[in-house]
Protein backbone atom coordinates (compact mmCIF):
# COMPACT_ATOMS: atom_id res chain seq x y z
CA UNK A 1 0.00 0.00 0.00
CA UNK A 2 1.34 3.35 -0.67
CA UNK A 3 1.51 5.87 1.66
CA UNK A 4 0.43 9.53 1.43
CA UNK A 5 2.67 11.81 1.63
CA UNK A 6 2.59 13.98 4.79
CA UNK A 7 0.53 17.70 3.06
CA UNK A 8 3.45 19.99 3.94
CA UNK A 9 5.43 18.05 1.33
CA UNK A 10 2.57 18.49 -0.82
CA UNK A 11 2.46 21.62 -0.37
CA UNK A 12 6.22 22.28 -0.69
CA UNK A 13 6.01 20.70 -3.91
CA UNK A 14 3.41 22.54 -5.56
CA UNK A 15 4.87 25.66 -4.39
CA UNK A 16 8.35 24.58 -5.72
CA UNK A 17 7.02 23.91 -9.09
CA UNK A 18 5.15 27.12 -9.39
CA UNK A 19 8.49 28.82 -8.49
CA UNK A 20 10.09 26.80 -11.12
CA UNK A 21 7.82 27.32 -13.65
CA UNK A 22 8.48 31.00 -12.77
CA UNK A 23 12.05 31.32 -13.20
CA UNK A 24 11.96 29.59 -16.25
CA UNK A 25 9.77 32.32 -17.82
CA UNK A 26 12.57 34.74 -17.03
CA UNK A 27 15.96 32.74 -16.82
CA UNK A 28 17.64 29.97 -19.22
CA UNK A 29 20.26 27.76 -19.03
CA UNK A 30 22.55 27.67 -15.16
CA UNK A 31 20.18 30.51 -13.92
CA UNK A 32 17.34 28.41 -13.62
CA UNK A 33 19.19 26.55 -11.43
CA UNK A 34 20.50 29.37 -9.68
CA UNK A 35 17.68 31.04 -8.70
CA UNK A 36 16.02 27.92 -7.71
CA UNK A 37 18.82 27.50 -5.30
CA UNK A 38 17.56 30.99 -4.18
CA UNK A 39 14.02 30.04 -3.76
CA UNK A 40 15.07 27.09 -1.60
CA UNK A 41 14.81 28.85 1.69
CA UNK A 42 11.35 29.26 1.02
CA UNK A 43 10.41 25.59 1.27
CA UNK A 44 12.40 25.31 4.33
CA UNK A 45 10.73 28.21 5.97
CA UNK A 46 7.59 25.84 5.02
CA UNK A 47 8.61 22.77 6.49
CA UNK A 48 9.83 24.44 9.59
CA UNK A 49 7.11 23.32 12.58
CA UNK A 50 5.45 26.14 14.12
CA UNK A 51 2.90 25.84 16.99
CA UNK A 52 2.15 29.30 17.64
CA UNK A 53 -0.89 30.30 15.27
CA UNK A 54 0.41 33.80 14.63
CA UNK A 55 4.01 32.74 13.91
CA UNK A 56 2.24 30.22 11.57
CA UNK A 57 0.40 33.24 10.18
CA UNK A 58 3.51 35.46 9.56
CA UNK A 59 5.28 32.44 8.03
CA UNK A 60 2.56 32.15 5.78
CA UNK A 61 2.83 35.47 4.38
CA UNK A 62 6.51 36.03 4.54
CA UNK A 63 6.97 32.97 2.23
CA UNK A 64 4.11 34.42 -0.21
CA UNK A 65 5.77 37.64 -0.28
CA UNK A 66 9.23 35.68 -0.78
CA UNK A 67 7.51 33.68 -3.92
CA UNK A 68 5.75 36.52 -5.04
CA UNK A 69 9.22 38.34 -5.60
CA UNK A 70 10.40 35.08 -7.73
CA UNK A 71 6.91 35.62 -9.49
CA UNK A 72 7.13 39.37 -10.16
CA UNK A 73 10.71 39.05 -11.45
CA UNK A 74 9.95 36.04 -13.75
CA UNK A 75 6.75 37.99 -15.21
CA UNK A 76 8.54 41.14 -15.83
CA UNK A 77 11.32 39.15 -17.62
CA UNK A 78 9.31 37.11 -19.88
CA UNK A 79 6.99 40.39 -20.42
CA UNK A 80 10.39 42.24 -21.88
CA UNK A 81 11.89 38.88 -23.52
CA UNK A 82 8.49 38.06 -25.35
CA UNK A 83 7.96 41.89 -26.09
CA UNK A 84 11.71 42.96 -27.00
CA UNK A 85 13.80 40.26 -26.65
CA UNK A 86 15.76 42.67 -24.30
CA UNK A 87 16.38 41.27 -20.58
CA UNK A 88 16.13 44.68 -17.80
CA UNK A 89 19.58 44.87 -17.42
CA UNK A 90 20.33 45.40 -21.06
CA UNK A 91 21.26 48.84 -22.57
CA UNK A 92 18.02 48.76 -24.43
CA UNK A 93 16.00 48.73 -21.30
CA UNK A 94 18.13 50.85 -19.20
CA UNK A 95 18.09 53.57 -21.36
CA UNK A 96 14.40 53.54 -22.15
CA UNK A 97 13.52 53.67 -18.65
CA UNK A 98 16.27 56.28 -17.84
CA UNK A 99 14.26 58.10 -20.42
CA UNK A 100 10.69 57.95 -19.29
CA UNK A 101 8.66 59.47 -16.98
CA UNK A 102 6.21 58.29 -14.87
CA UNK A 103 3.75 60.44 -17.25
CA UNK A 104 5.46 58.65 -20.25
CA UNK A 105 5.56 55.19 -18.36
CA UNK A 106 1.59 55.57 -18.27
CA UNK A 107 1.19 56.80 -22.07
CA UNK A 108 3.38 53.44 -22.68
CA UNK A 109 0.97 51.24 -21.24
CA UNK A 110 -2.27 52.73 -22.61
CA UNK A 111 -0.94 51.58 -26.09
CA UNK A 112 0.78 48.09 -24.57
CA UNK A 113 -2.06 47.15 -21.97
CA UNK A 114 -3.56 44.07 -23.85
CA UNK A 115 0.28 42.43 -22.86
CA UNK A 116 0.80 43.72 -19.54
CA UNK A 117 -2.97 42.82 -18.80
CA UNK A 118 -2.14 39.48 -20.00
CA UNK A 119 1.05 39.23 -17.77
CA UNK A 120 -0.82 40.66 -14.91
CA UNK A 121 -3.41 38.00 -15.01
CA UNK A 122 -0.51 35.11 -15.01
CA UNK A 123 1.06 37.13 -12.15
CA UNK A 124 -2.41 37.20 -10.22
CA UNK A 125 -3.22 33.37 -10.95
CA UNK A 126 0.26 33.26 -9.42
CA UNK A 127 -0.37 35.01 -6.43
CA UNK A 128 -3.76 33.58 -5.38
CA UNK A 129 -1.68 29.18 -5.90
CA UNK A 130 1.28 30.50 -3.76
CA UNK A 131 -0.97 32.31 -1.18
CA UNK A 132 -3.38 28.66 -0.94
CA UNK A 133 0.24 26.87 -0.56
CA UNK A 134 1.81 29.03 1.89
CA UNK A 135 -0.75 28.58 3.96
CA UNK A 136 -0.15 24.94 4.51
CA UNK A 137 3.02 24.98 6.33
CA UNK A 138 4.40 22.61 9.07
CA UNK A 139 2.38 23.30 12.00
CA UNK A 140 4.36 21.49 15.56
CA UNK A 141 3.12 19.01 17.63
CA UNK A 142 4.40 16.46 20.87
CA UNK A 143 5.15 13.99 18.13
CA UNK A 144 8.73 14.17 16.35
CA UNK A 145 8.99 15.57 12.80
CA UNK A 146 8.94 13.05 10.23
CA UNK A 147 12.54 11.78 8.49
CA UNK A 148 11.41 13.50 5.46
CA UNK A 149 10.60 16.23 7.07
CA UNK A 150 14.19 16.53 8.64
CA UNK A 151 15.66 15.30 5.15
CA UNK A 152 14.00 17.75 3.07
CA UNK A 153 14.61 20.78 5.62
CA UNK A 154 18.20 20.08 5.88
CA UNK A 155 18.88 20.08 1.89
CA UNK A 156 16.98 23.07 1.70
CA UNK A 157 19.04 24.73 4.01
CA UNK A 158 22.53 23.63 2.29
CA UNK A 159 21.33 24.05 -1.23
CA UNK A 160 19.90 27.67 -0.51
CA UNK A 161 22.85 27.93 1.53
CA UNK A 162 25.18 27.43 -0.97
CA UNK A 163 23.54 29.58 -2.99
CA UNK A 164 23.50 32.31 -1.05
CA UNK A 165 27.43 32.14 -0.17
CA UNK A 166 28.41 32.74 -3.84
CA UNK A 167 28.32 36.16 -4.83
CA UNK A 168 27.49 35.32 -8.38
CA UNK A 169 24.40 33.64 -7.48
CA UNK A 170 23.56 36.63 -4.89
CA UNK A 171 23.49 38.72 -7.16
CA UNK A 172 20.96 37.42 -9.12
CA UNK A 173 18.18 37.23 -6.24
CA UNK A 174 15.36 39.88 -7.32
CA UNK A 175 16.10 41.37 -4.34
CA UNK A 176 19.62 42.30 -4.73
CA UNK A 177 18.98 42.81 -8.47
CA UNK A 178 16.04 45.10 -8.80
CA UNK A 179 18.02 47.27 -6.45
CA UNK A 180 20.86 47.03 -8.13
CA UNK A 181 18.83 48.04 -11.50
CA UNK A 182 16.99 50.77 -9.76
CA UNK A 183 20.91 52.42 -8.87
CA UNK A 184 21.77 51.68 -12.48
CA UNK A 185 18.84 53.80 -13.66
CA UNK A 186 19.43 56.46 -11.38
CA UNK A 187 23.24 56.24 -12.38
CA UNK A 188 22.26 56.46 -15.74
CA UNK A 189 19.69 60.18 -15.06
CA UNK A 190 22.57 61.80 -13.35
CA UNK A 191 25.06 61.03 -16.32
CA UNK A 192 22.70 62.43 -18.28
CA UNK A 193 21.76 65.72 -16.12
CA UNK A 194 25.05 67.86 -17.37
CA UNK A 195 27.31 66.06 -20.11
CA UNK A 196 29.30 69.55 -20.57
CA UNK A 197 32.83 68.27 -19.69
CA UNK A 198 32.34 65.54 -21.99
CA UNK A 199 31.25 67.64 -24.44
CA UNK A 200 34.01 69.94 -24.52
CA UNK A 201 35.91 66.97 -24.48
CA UNK A 202 34.43 65.80 -28.05
CA UNK A 203 34.89 69.44 -29.40
CA UNK A 204 38.64 69.40 -27.85
CA UNK A 205 38.93 66.14 -29.84
CA UNK A 206 37.40 67.68 -33.08
CA UNK A 207 39.59 70.04 -33.01
CA UNK A 208 42.73 68.02 -32.68
CA UNK A 209 42.07 65.89 -35.45
CA UNK A 210 41.62 69.67 -37.68
CA UNK A 211 39.23 69.25 -40.06
CA UNK A 212 39.83 70.59 -43.34
CA UNK A 213 37.50 71.23 -46.40
CA UNK A 214 37.79 70.05 -49.49
CA UNK A 215 36.07 73.13 -51.19
CA UNK A 216 35.70 76.62 -50.54
CA UNK A 217 32.86 78.93 -50.75
CA UNK A 218 29.53 79.26 -49.30
CA UNK A 219 27.84 75.58 -47.97
CA UNK A 220 24.30 74.72 -46.35
CA UNK A 221 23.80 71.04 -45.62
CA UNK A 222 20.29 70.11 -43.74
CA UNK A 223 19.80 66.98 -41.91
CA UNK A 224 16.25 65.97 -41.01
CA UNK A 225 16.12 62.57 -38.84
CA UNK A 226 12.99 61.37 -37.75
CA UNK A 227 11.56 59.41 -35.42
CA UNK A 228 9.80 55.40 -35.88
CA UNK A 229 9.49 55.61 -39.64
CA UNK A 230 9.51 52.27 -41.47
CA UNK A 231 10.11 52.31 -45.28
CA UNK A 232 7.37 49.64 -45.61
CA UNK A 233 4.79 52.32 -45.03
CA UNK A 234 5.88 55.02 -47.99
CA UNK A 235 4.45 55.02 -51.21
CA UNK A 236 7.88 56.43 -52.13
CA UNK A 237 8.90 52.99 -51.88
CA UNK A 238 6.31 51.01 -53.33
CA UNK A 239 3.59 50.75 -50.34
CA UNK A 240 0.11 50.38 -51.68
CA UNK A 241 -1.49 53.56 -49.79
CA UNK A 242 -0.45 56.99 -50.87
CA UNK A 243 1.28 57.99 -47.95
CA UNK A 244 3.90 59.94 -49.27
CA UNK A 245 2.71 61.67 -52.75
CA UNK A 246 4.80 64.50 -52.11
CA UNK A 247 7.99 62.97 -51.56
CA UNK A 248 7.41 61.57 -54.96
CA UNK A 249 6.81 64.60 -56.21
CA UNK A 250 10.11 65.74 -55.35
CA UNK A 251 11.44 62.72 -56.93
CA UNK A 252 9.98 62.86 -60.35
CA UNK A 253 10.90 66.61 -60.59
CA UNK A 254 14.65 66.16 -59.50
CA UNK A 255 15.18 62.82 -60.70
CA UNK A 256 18.95 61.53 -60.31
CA UNK A 257 19.67 64.88 -58.21
CA UNK A 258 17.35 63.14 -55.64
CA UNK A 259 18.65 59.47 -54.33
CA UNK A 260 16.47 57.31 -52.60
CA UNK A 261 18.24 54.64 -51.12
CA UNK A 262 16.18 51.71 -51.51
CA UNK A 263 17.68 49.22 -48.86
CA UNK A 264 18.12 51.40 -45.98
CA UNK A 265 18.61 49.75 -42.58
CA UNK A 266 19.03 51.04 -39.16
CA UNK A 267 21.12 49.16 -36.74
CA UNK A 268 19.31 50.08 -33.70
CA UNK A 269 15.50 49.27 -33.23
CA UNK A 270 15.53 52.64 -30.36
CA UNK A 271 16.30 56.53 -30.56
CA UNK A 272 19.03 56.63 -27.82
CA UNK A 273 21.75 54.32 -29.40
CA UNK A 274 20.34 54.92 -32.81
CA UNK A 275 21.40 58.55 -32.56
CA UNK A 276 24.51 57.99 -30.75
CA UNK A 277 25.56 55.50 -33.93
CA UNK A 278 25.05 58.70 -36.79
CA UNK A 279 26.72 61.27 -34.71
CA UNK A 280 29.46 58.88 -34.00
CA UNK A 281 29.89 57.30 -37.08
CA UNK A 282 28.71 53.76 -35.65
CA UNK A 283 31.15 51.34 -33.73
CA UNK A 284 33.82 49.93 -35.78
CA UNK A 285 35.59 47.49 -33.46
CA UNK A 286 38.79 47.58 -35.19
CA UNK A 287 40.38 49.71 -32.41
CA UNK A 288 42.92 48.99 -29.55
CA UNK A 289 42.18 51.12 -26.24
CA UNK A 290 44.05 53.97 -26.47
CA UNK A 291 41.58 55.88 -29.25
CA UNK A 292 43.15 54.71 -32.34
CA UNK A 293 42.41 51.82 -34.88
CA UNK A 294 45.80 48.88 -35.79
CA UNK A 295 46.83 51.92 -38.70
CA UNK A 296 47.83 54.69 -36.31
CA UNK A 297 44.49 57.17 -37.35
CA UNK A 298 41.42 58.23 -34.32
CA UNK A 299 38.53 55.97 -34.30
CA UNK A 300 35.24 57.36 -35.65
CA UNK A 301 33.81 56.83 -31.94
CA UNK A 302 35.87 59.17 -30.06
CA UNK A 303 34.86 62.16 -32.86
CA UNK A 304 31.74 63.48 -32.99
CA UNK A 305 29.78 64.85 -36.36
CA UNK A 306 28.84 68.26 -34.69
CA UNK A 307 32.23 68.98 -33.47
CA UNK A 308 34.28 67.57 -36.49
CA UNK A 309 31.54 70.72 -38.29
CA UNK A 310 32.62 73.27 -35.78
CA UNK A 311 35.94 72.72 -36.16
CA UNK A 312 35.88 73.02 -39.81
CA UNK A 313 33.99 76.23 -39.27
CA UNK A 314 29.92 75.07 -39.66
CA UNK A 315 27.78 77.19 -37.38
CA UNK A 316 25.28 74.09 -36.72
CA UNK A 317 21.81 74.48 -35.49
CA UNK A 318 19.85 71.63 -33.21
CA UNK A 319 16.10 72.40 -33.97
CA UNK A 320 13.37 69.40 -32.67
CA UNK A 321 10.16 68.75 -31.85
CA UNK A 322 11.64 66.07 -29.03
CA UNK A 323 11.54 67.19 -25.57
CA UNK A 324 14.18 64.45 -24.38
CA UNK A 325 17.31 65.13 -21.95
CA UNK A 326 19.45 62.49 -22.94
CA UNK A 327 19.03 63.78 -27.18
CA UNK A 328 19.67 67.17 -25.57
CA UNK A 329 22.58 66.68 -23.38
CA UNK A 330 24.52 64.21 -25.49
CA UNK A 331 24.00 66.05 -29.13
CA UNK A 332 21.80 68.91 -29.06
CA UNK A 333 23.81 70.87 -26.96
CA UNK A 334 26.70 70.08 -28.96
CA UNK A 335 25.20 72.83 -31.59
CA UNK A 336 25.62 76.60 -31.81
CA UNK A 337 21.99 77.45 -31.74
CA UNK A 338 19.43 75.29 -30.10
CA UNK A 339 16.07 75.35 -30.35
CA UNK A 340 13.82 72.65 -28.54
CA UNK A 341 10.05 73.52 -29.68
CA UNK A 342 8.42 70.63 -27.97
CA UNK A 343 8.24 71.54 -23.82
CA UNK A 344 5.84 68.84 -23.39
CA UNK A 345 7.52 65.54 -22.37
CA UNK A 346 5.91 61.69 -23.17
CA UNK A 347 4.29 59.97 -25.84
CA UNK A 348 1.02 61.91 -25.70
CA UNK A 349 2.81 65.58 -26.52
CA UNK A 350 0.77 66.47 -29.73
CA UNK A 351 3.36 69.09 -30.89
CA UNK A 352 3.12 68.74 -34.75
CA UNK A 353 6.65 68.29 -36.41
CA UNK A 354 5.44 71.36 -38.82
CA UNK A 355 6.17 74.09 -36.36
CA UNK A 356 9.42 73.34 -36.70
CA UNK A 357 9.34 74.67 -40.70
CA UNK A 358 9.74 78.19 -39.48
CA UNK A 359 12.89 77.60 -37.49
CA UNK A 360 14.14 76.22 -40.57
CA UNK A 361 13.91 79.28 -42.79
CA UNK A 362 15.14 81.42 -40.36
CA UNK A 363 18.23 79.26 -40.19
CA UNK A 364 18.62 79.55 -44.20
CA UNK A 365 18.41 83.05 -44.08
CA UNK A 366 21.18 83.22 -41.19
CA UNK A 367 24.16 85.10 -43.05
CA UNK A 368 26.67 82.46 -41.68
CA UNK A 369 29.25 81.06 -44.86
CA UNK A 370 28.65 77.46 -43.75
CA UNK A 371 25.53 76.31 -41.99
CA UNK A 372 24.75 72.68 -40.91
CA UNK A 373 20.84 72.86 -39.88
CA UNK A 374 19.56 69.34 -37.80
CA UNK A 375 15.83 68.73 -37.37
CA UNK A 376 14.40 66.06 -35.28
CA UNK A 377 11.52 65.57 -35.85
CA UNK A 378 8.95 63.01 -34.01
CA UNK A 379 7.92 61.31 -37.26
CA UNK A 380 5.30 58.51 -36.41
CA UNK A 381 6.72 58.00 -32.63
CA UNK A 382 3.72 55.99 -31.09
CA UNK A 383 1.26 57.42 -29.93
CA UNK A 384 0.53 57.77 -33.92
CA UNK A 385 -2.64 59.62 -33.77
CA UNK A 386 -1.16 62.22 -32.15
CA UNK A 387 1.25 62.60 -34.75
CA UNK A 388 -1.16 63.96 -37.57
CA UNK A 389 -3.87 67.28 -36.88
CA UNK A 390 -7.71 65.85 -35.95
CA UNK A 391 -9.72 64.31 -38.60
CA UNK A 392 -6.94 63.37 -41.06
CA UNK A 393 -7.05 60.18 -40.83
CA UNK A 394 -8.00 59.12 -44.66
CA UNK A 395 -7.42 55.39 -44.14
CA UNK A 396 -9.78 54.47 -41.87
CA UNK A 397 -12.98 55.26 -43.72
CA UNK A 398 -12.84 52.37 -45.64
CA UNK A 399 -11.40 48.79 -46.38
CA UNK A 400 -8.93 48.87 -49.04
CA UNK A 401 -5.90 46.63 -50.07
CA UNK A 402 -4.05 46.86 -47.15
CA UNK A 403 -6.73 46.33 -44.78
CA UNK A 404 -7.85 43.27 -46.93
CA UNK A 405 -4.20 41.83 -46.22
CA UNK A 406 -3.76 42.21 -42.53
CA UNK A 407 -7.04 40.71 -42.46
CA UNK A 408 -5.87 37.30 -44.30
CA UNK A 409 -2.66 37.74 -41.72
CA UNK A 410 -5.14 37.58 -39.15
CA UNK A 411 -4.08 40.53 -37.51
CA UNK A 412 -6.25 41.73 -34.45
CA UNK A 413 -8.18 44.35 -35.14
CA UNK A 414 -6.30 46.75 -32.77
CA UNK A 415 -3.31 46.11 -34.58
CA UNK A 416 -5.17 47.12 -37.82
CA UNK A 417 -6.25 50.58 -36.09
CA UNK A 418 -2.72 51.24 -35.16
CA UNK A 419 -1.98 50.66 -39.09
CA UNK A 420 -4.95 53.06 -39.82
CA UNK A 421 -3.32 55.73 -37.72
CA UNK A 422 -0.10 54.83 -38.68
CA UNK A 423 -0.25 55.46 -42.32
CA UNK A 424 -2.02 59.13 -41.71
CA UNK A 425 1.10 59.84 -39.50
CA UNK A 426 3.24 59.33 -42.30
CA UNK A 427 1.19 61.18 -44.63
CA UNK A 428 1.47 64.42 -42.74
CA UNK A 429 5.21 63.22 -41.94
CA UNK A 430 5.73 63.29 -45.91
CA UNK A 431 4.38 66.81 -45.91
CA UNK A 432 6.77 68.29 -42.87
CA UNK A 433 9.88 66.76 -45.12
CA UNK A 434 8.79 67.43 -48.17
CA UNK A 435 8.68 71.07 -47.11
CA UNK A 436 12.29 70.84 -45.31
CA UNK A 437 13.33 69.51 -49.06
CA UNK A 438 11.68 72.35 -50.54
CA UNK A 439 12.99 75.09 -47.82
CA UNK A 440 16.26 74.16 -48.52
CA UNK A 441 16.11 74.04 -52.07
CA UNK A 442 14.46 77.66 -52.70
CA UNK A 443 15.95 79.72 -49.89
CA UNK A 444 17.83 82.77 -51.54
CA UNK A 445 21.08 81.22 -52.13
CA UNK A 446 24.32 82.78 -51.92
CA UNK A 447 26.96 83.22 -54.48
CA UNK A 448 28.38 80.03 -55.72
CA UNK A 449 26.64 78.24 -52.67
CA UNK A 450 26.40 74.29 -52.52
CA UNK A 451 23.74 73.07 -50.73
CA UNK A 452 22.49 69.25 -49.70
CA UNK A 453 19.93 67.77 -47.83
CA UNK A 454 19.47 64.23 -46.22
CA UNK A 455 16.55 62.54 -44.50
CA UNK A 456 16.20 59.11 -42.53
CA UNK A 457 14.50 57.65 -39.91
CA UNK A 458 16.79 56.65 -36.37
CA UNK A 459 14.88 53.13 -36.46
CA UNK A 460 11.53 51.62 -38.16
CA UNK A 461 8.17 50.40 -36.40
CA UNK A 462 6.48 47.07 -35.78
CA UNK A 463 2.89 48.02 -37.10
CA UNK A 464 1.31 44.38 -38.18
CA UNK A 465 4.26 43.74 -40.66
CA UNK A 466 5.86 40.54 -39.34
CA UNK A 467 3.75 39.90 -36.26
CA UNK A 468 0.65 40.72 -33.81
CA UNK A 469 2.18 43.54 -32.47
CA UNK A 470 2.87 47.36 -32.83
CA UNK A 471 5.42 49.60 -31.40
CA UNK A 472 9.07 49.45 -31.44
CA UNK A 473 10.27 46.44 -32.13
CA UNK A 474 14.24 44.65 -32.09
CA UNK A 475 12.46 41.06 -33.06
CA UNK A 476 11.49 41.66 -36.20
CA UNK A 477 13.09 43.30 -39.52
CA UNK A 478 10.40 45.81 -39.11
CA UNK A 479 12.09 47.48 -36.19
CA UNK A 480 15.23 48.53 -38.42
CA UNK A 481 13.59 48.82 -42.11
CA UNK A 482 14.38 52.76 -42.54
CA UNK A 483 13.96 55.41 -45.55
CA UNK A 484 17.34 57.47 -46.38
CA UNK A 485 16.71 60.29 -49.39
CA UNK A 486 19.81 62.62 -50.09
CA UNK A 487 20.01 65.49 -52.08
CA UNK A 488 22.57 67.76 -53.57
CA UNK A 489 22.21 70.68 -55.26
CA UNK A 490 25.17 70.47 -57.61
CA UNK A 491 27.03 66.45 -57.78
CA UNK A 492 31.14 67.12 -58.36
CA UNK A 493 31.35 63.65 -58.59
CA UNK A 494 27.69 61.75 -59.67
CA UNK A 495 26.81 58.91 -57.31
CA UNK A 496 27.85 55.80 -59.02
CA UNK A 497 25.24 53.78 -61.06
CA UNK A 498 23.24 51.47 -58.83
CA UNK A 499 24.30 53.86 -55.38
CA UNK A 500 20.69 53.93 -54.88
CA UNK A 501 20.37 49.97 -54.59
CA UNK A 502 23.18 49.55 -52.47
CA UNK A 503 22.63 48.59 -48.79
CA UNK A 504 22.41 51.26 -46.18
CA UNK A 505 23.29 51.20 -42.86
CA UNK A 506 22.26 53.70 -40.48
CA UNK A 507 25.35 53.74 -38.40
CA UNK A 508 27.27 54.89 -41.60
CA UNK A 509 25.53 57.95 -42.19
CA UNK A 510 27.98 60.04 -40.64
CA UNK A 511 30.22 59.04 -43.49
CA UNK A 512 28.04 60.14 -45.97
CA UNK A 513 27.15 63.64 -44.24
CA UNK A 514 30.73 64.03 -43.73
CA UNK A 515 30.92 64.36 -47.81
CA UNK A 516 28.04 66.59 -48.02
CA UNK A 517 30.01 69.06 -45.80
CA UNK A 518 33.14 68.32 -47.68
CA UNK A 519 35.19 67.35 -44.28
CA UNK A 520 38.72 65.59 -44.53
CA UNK A 521 40.34 64.57 -41.02
CA UNK A 522 42.74 61.63 -40.40
CA UNK A 523 39.55 59.47 -39.79
CA UNK A 524 37.45 59.80 -42.54
CA UNK A 525 36.39 56.50 -43.97
CA UNK A 526 35.16 57.05 -47.62
CA UNK A 527 34.84 53.30 -48.04
CA UNK A 528 31.54 53.90 -45.56
CA UNK A 529 30.19 56.26 -47.86
CA UNK A 530 27.11 55.26 -49.48
CA UNK A 531 27.35 57.68 -52.59
CA UNK A 532 31.00 56.68 -53.32
CA UNK A 533 32.41 54.70 -56.00
CA UNK A 534 34.93 52.97 -53.51
CA UNK A 535 31.47 51.89 -51.18
CA UNK A 536 32.17 48.60 -49.16
CA UNK A 537 29.31 47.04 -47.58
CA UNK A 538 29.35 44.97 -44.08
CA UNK A 539 26.51 43.35 -42.69
CA UNK A 540 25.42 45.13 -39.29
CA UNK A 541 24.68 42.21 -36.54
CA UNK A 542 20.78 42.94 -35.67
CA UNK A 543 19.17 40.99 -33.17
CA UNK A 544 17.07 39.59 -35.38
CA UNK A 545 17.81 37.17 -38.58
CA UNK A 546 17.46 38.98 -41.81
CA UNK A 547 16.97 36.97 -44.82
CA UNK A 548 18.51 39.82 -47.27
CA UNK A 549 19.55 43.35 -46.95
CA UNK A 550 18.54 44.14 -50.57
CA UNK A 551 14.96 42.84 -50.73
Amino acid sequence: MLLRPPPVLLACGALGAALLTLIVLGHDGKRVLQLAGLALPLLALMVWPLRSPRLHRLRSVAVWLGAMVFALDGVVRAYLLDTYGAAPDSTLVLSAVANTTAREGAEYLSMHWRAAVAWAVALAVAAVFCARQARRGARGGPHPWPRSTVALLCVALLAGSLAHAGTSWRRLHPVAFWSQWGRSVADLRAGWADRQAEREALHARARAAAPTLARSGASTVVLVITDSVNRDNMSLYGYGRPTTPRLAAQKSQLGDALVVLKNAWSVDASTLPAMRSIFGFGDTGDHDDHGTRDDGTQRPADQHLIALARAAGYKVWWMSNHDDIAIEQQHARMADVVEMMNRTPGRSSASLDGELLDCIQEAMHDPAERKLVIVHLMGAHPHYRLRFPADANPFDDAPDAVETDLLRQGRAAWVRQYRHDYDAAVLYHDFVVAETLQITRHARPRAGEQRAWMFLSDHGQEVGHGSDHAGHSPRTASGYRIPALVWRSRWDLPPPPGAAAQPFRSDWAGWTLADLLDLHWPGLRAERDVLRAGYRWEPPRLPTAVASFTD
